[in-house]
């Protein structure tokens, strides 16, 4: 291989290289909070698995449709005969005496009258002038066109697929509204640790500066050496906690990805701010209960549920009921035989009515009454637990406003006196007791804040949830 040649083919090498890297590459996605939510309705799997019930229940719906509706079947059926029975015509044979056995030729068999034959019988010896009663080789061709006339159990069983349809739409709407709070609760995580990760940071800027001032200040004898090991302590406990923190932003990060049906691999932004959720979040102190159980997902899927229930009741007792069919069958012979009794077409009807079934019938129709009162029961054990859910989550979210009020207030100061103590300490002011005072107060209301921020954040999700308001 000559110069130009290795160029060549190294220039093909880099540019498949080239295109392979580009697509490979993936465009970075943006979204905010709503956007998230929506993206996760569109790709999260739970939500395409209670999509794909829906069209699995619609389906459902036909096949219990097409029950009632006209069935046309054509069935075909192959038969050979061996050694096929064959009907010969008395025109000519052999007669025999019964007594002297001899033989004579009979021309005419209907010649002899009705008591001759009580001294001959007829022996045929050409059984090649007959024909065979039945093909050796036969097709039958069947045209049945039936219809269902009347069943009570069809006609509940039908009720009952589009109940069954209904219970799959409310599932959906279950998964969606749980993907939703759980995307939200997922995005804000990711959004509050991004925020204390960000002041933690500063916040080792800030003593990474301090640090080198106070060991410069150390080496000309100014301060004692305890400063130095004190500060030298703070930064290194400051520098673990900002780890663990990037730490658990990529695994909050990719939870998000795993909720709203996005690859481990796609590279996400989150547009929306925590400051800019917190101030447009409408928070308000609920003081007044105004919840309606019957608005909420659970108590009308377990609604749908009682009547479920009550149909599978009622087709049960609709099996006491009469079944009636009929039927249009055309028959269709391949090779018609010799002699054929059997009808070309058919048109009939069945009844078909239960009399004794023993008491199985008796104890299926219990065991659908038993299931339709624990139905109801469950109902309204859910109608109970729902006003208690909510209580407990209006509480938590009224206790959740009241901390974040306070935890904002009191971070708010910390960190005004946190900076002042800097200016201080830099002046010569200040200790470094006092500096490590308060910047571990500040440290701590900053981590309160956050994590009241989060609570409250939770609180409304949740109650949002409880009451459907995504």
């Amino acid at each position: 291989m000559n110069l130009k040649q290795g160029c060549f083919v190294s220039l093909v090498i880099f540019g498949i290289a080239t295109l392979g890297y580009g697509q490979e590459k993936k465009d970075t996605i943006k979204l905010s909070v709503l956007d998230a939510q929506k993206y996760a309705v569109e790709n999260n799997r739970s939500v395409k698995s209670a999509k794909i019930d829906i069209e699995m229940a619609k389906k459902k719906i036909w096949e219990t449709t097409a029950i009632g509706l006209p069935q046309f079947t054509a069935t075909a059926d192959y038969q050979h005969t061996f050694n096929p029975p064959i009907f010969s015509f008395p025109s000519s044979g052999l007669i025999q005496n019964k007594l002297t056995g001899v033989d004579a030729l009979g021309e005419n068999l209907k010649q002899f009258s009705l008591k001759n034959t009580d001294l001959y019988q007829y022996v045929y010896t050409d059984p090649s002038s007959g024909s065979p009663i039945t093909p050796e080789n036969q097709v039958t061709f069947n045209f049945t066109l039936s219809q269902l006339v009347f069943s009570g159990e069809y006609l509940v069983g039908l009720q009952a697929s589009r109940v069954y349809k209904e219970l799959s739409d409310k599932s959906f709407v279950k998964t969606e509204l749980s993907t939703r709070e759980s995307v939200a609760t997922s995005y804000y995580t990711v959004l509050i640790i991004y925020e204390n990760l960000k002041v933690l940071e500063e916040s080792l800027k800030v003593m990474d500066q301090i640090y080198m001032d106070i060991s410069k200040m150390n080496t000309q004898g100014l301060n004692e050496e305890t400063d130095v090991d004190q500060m030298k302590i703070n930064k290194s406990n400051l520098q673990t906690v900002v780890t663990s923190l990037k730490g658990q932003q990529d695994v909050a990060l990719k939870l998000l990805k795993f909720q709203i049906g996005l690859d481990f691999s796609q590279p996400l932004i989150l547009t929306d701010s925590l400051t800019g959720i917190v101030d447009q979040g409408n928070f308000q102190f609920l003081s007044s209960s105004e919840f309606n159980t019957e608005t909420n997902i659970d108590y009308q899927l377990m609604q749908t549920q009682e009547n479920l229930m009550a149909l599978s009741f009622k087709r049960e007792k609709s099996k006491y009921l009469p079944t009636i069919s009929a039927f249009y069958r055309h028959t269709k012979l391949l090779n018609e035989p010799l002699i054929n009794f059997q009808p070309k077409n058919i048109v009939g009807a069945s009844l078909s009515l239960p009399i004794f079934t023993s008491g199985s019938r008796n104890s299926k129709i219990g065991q659908a009454r038993l299931d339709f009162e624990k139905a109801r029961l469950n109902k309204e054990t859910v109608n109970q637990s729902l006003v208690m859910e909510y209580d407990r989550a209006r509480n938590d979210y009224q206790t959740a406003f009241s901390n974040f009020s306070s935890n904002k207030e009191s971070m708010e100061l910390s960190k005004k006196i946190y900076n002042k103590t800097v200016i201080k300490y830099r002046a010569g002011v200040s200790s470094s007791l006092d500096l490590t005072q308060n910047q571990n107060q500040f440290l701590t209301t900053e981590s309160n804040y956050y994590n009241s921020v989060l609570n409250l954040l939770n609180a409304k999700a949740k109650l949002d949830r409880i009451l459907s308001k995504y």
